[in-house]
Protein backbone atom coordinates (compact mmCIF):
# COMPACT_ATOMS: atom_id res chain seq x y z
CA UNK A 1 0.00 0.00 0.00
CA UNK A 2 2.69 2.52 0.87
CA UNK A 3 4.40 2.40 -2.54
CA UNK A 4 1.07 2.29 -4.50
CA UNK A 5 0.44 5.71 -2.03
CA UNK A 6 4.03 6.59 -3.29
CA UNK A 7 3.12 6.06 -7.22
CA UNK A 8 0.14 8.08 -6.77
CA UNK A 9 2.11 11.10 -5.24
CA UNK A 10 4.30 10.59 -7.90
CA UNK A 11 1.32 10.99 -10.56
CA UNK A 12 -0.23 13.68 -8.73
CA UNK A 13 2.92 15.57 -9.00
CA UNK A 14 3.42 15.05 -12.40
CA UNK A 15 -0.31 16.45 -13.03
CA UNK A 16 0.49 19.65 -11.23
CA UNK A 17 3.31 20.11 -12.53
CA UNK A 18 1.42 20.05 -16.03
CA UNK A 19 -1.46 22.33 -14.56
CA UNK A 20 1.36 25.22 -13.35
CA UNK A 21 2.96 24.93 -16.83
CA UNK A 22 -0.41 25.32 -18.62
CA UNK A 23 -1.52 27.93 -16.54
CA UNK A 24 1.71 29.83 -16.24
CA UNK A 25 2.77 29.47 -19.63
CA UNK A 26 0.25 28.11 -21.82
CA UNK A 27 -3.02 29.60 -20.70
CA UNK A 28 -4.07 31.85 -23.93
CA UNK A 29 -2.63 28.77 -26.87
CA UNK A 30 -3.91 25.74 -25.07
CA UNK A 31 -5.83 26.65 -22.30
CA UNK A 32 -8.93 27.71 -24.20
CA UNK A 33 -8.84 23.70 -25.93
CA UNK A 34 -8.45 22.73 -21.86
CA UNK A 35 -11.60 24.70 -20.78
CA UNK A 36 -13.94 25.08 -23.14
CA UNK A 37 -16.29 26.03 -21.08
CA UNK A 38 -14.81 29.53 -20.70
CA UNK A 39 -15.39 32.07 -23.36
CA UNK A 40 -11.80 32.23 -25.08
CA UNK A 41 -11.79 36.30 -24.89
CA UNK A 42 -11.59 36.04 -21.08
CA UNK A 43 -8.22 33.95 -21.91
CA UNK A 44 -5.88 37.16 -22.24
CA UNK A 45 -7.85 39.00 -19.50
CA UNK A 46 -7.07 36.47 -16.99
CA UNK A 47 -3.58 35.71 -17.89
CA UNK A 48 -1.39 37.15 -14.54
CA UNK A 49 -4.18 35.18 -12.33
CA UNK A 50 -3.89 32.09 -14.15
CA UNK A 51 -0.26 32.76 -14.03
CA UNK A 52 -0.54 33.46 -10.14
CA UNK A 53 -2.52 30.16 -9.47
CA UNK A 54 -0.26 28.33 -11.84
CA UNK A 55 2.68 29.34 -9.34
CA UNK A 56 0.13 27.80 -6.50
CA UNK A 57 0.20 24.51 -8.13
CA UNK A 58 3.63 24.09 -9.04
CA UNK A 59 4.44 24.59 -5.49
CA UNK A 60 2.03 21.76 -4.74
CA UNK A 61 4.04 19.45 -7.20
CA UNK A 62 7.28 20.48 -5.25
CA UNK A 63 5.90 19.33 -1.88
CA UNK A 64 4.71 16.43 -3.41
CA UNK A 65 8.30 15.43 -4.87
CA UNK A 66 10.14 16.43 -1.94
CA UNK A 67 8.04 13.99 0.10
CA UNK A 68 9.37 11.45 -2.05
CA UNK A 69 12.78 12.66 -1.91
CA UNK A 70 12.56 12.81 2.07
CA UNK A 71 15.04 10.18 3.24
CA UNK A 72 12.99 9.28 6.71
CA UNK A 73 10.23 7.99 5.80
CA UNK A 74 7.95 9.10 8.81
CA UNK A 75 8.82 12.46 7.79
CA UNK A 76 8.13 12.00 4.49
CA UNK A 77 4.96 10.45 4.68
CA UNK A 78 4.23 13.25 6.94
CA UNK A 79 5.06 16.02 4.54
CA UNK A 80 2.96 13.90 1.32
CA UNK A 81 -0.26 13.98 3.65
CA UNK A 82 0.26 17.70 4.32
CA UNK A 83 0.55 18.50 0.67
CA UNK A 84 -2.34 15.79 0.14
CA UNK A 85 -4.72 17.49 2.34
CA UNK A 86 -4.21 20.81 0.50
CA UNK A 87 -4.72 19.36 -2.66
CA UNK A 88 -7.74 17.61 -1.58
CA UNK A 89 -9.48 20.73 -0.02
CA UNK A 90 -8.50 22.86 -3.03
CA UNK A 91 -10.24 20.21 -5.31
CA UNK A 92 -13.38 20.34 -3.14
CA UNK A 93 -13.45 24.36 -3.13
CA UNK A 94 -12.92 24.37 -6.87
CA UNK A 95 -15.43 21.54 -7.07
CA UNK A 96 -18.18 24.23 -5.53
CA UNK A 97 -16.53 27.74 -6.84
CA UNK A 98 -15.65 26.59 -10.63
CA UNK A 99 -16.15 23.36 -11.84
CA UNK A 100 -17.18 19.76 -10.46
CA UNK A 101 -15.09 18.19 -12.84
CA UNK A 102 -12.14 19.47 -10.15
CA UNK A 103 -13.25 16.87 -7.50
CA UNK A 104 -12.36 14.06 -9.64
CA UNK A 105 -9.24 15.26 -11.10
CA UNK A 106 -7.89 16.62 -7.58
CA UNK A 107 -9.85 15.83 -4.74
CA UNK A 108 -10.56 11.71 -5.47
CA UNK A 109 -6.64 11.21 -6.30
CA UNK A 110 -5.57 13.30 -3.66
CA UNK A 111 -7.78 11.55 -1.26
CA UNK A 112 -7.01 7.97 -2.12
CA UNK A 113 -3.39 8.93 -2.07
CA UNK A 114 -3.49 9.86 1.84
CA UNK A 115 -5.47 6.38 2.54
CA UNK A 116 -3.12 4.21 0.70
CA UNK A 117 -0.25 5.86 2.73
CA UNK A 118 -2.63 6.24 6.27
CA UNK A 119 -3.33 2.44 5.89
CA UNK A 120 0.42 1.27 4.28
Amino acid sequence: MILAGKILVGFIAVLHLYIAWLEMFAWETRGPKVFRGVPKKLFPETKVLAANQGLYNAFLAAGLIWSLLIRNEDWGQHVALFFLGCIAVAGVFGAFTAERKILFVQTIPATVALLLLLLG
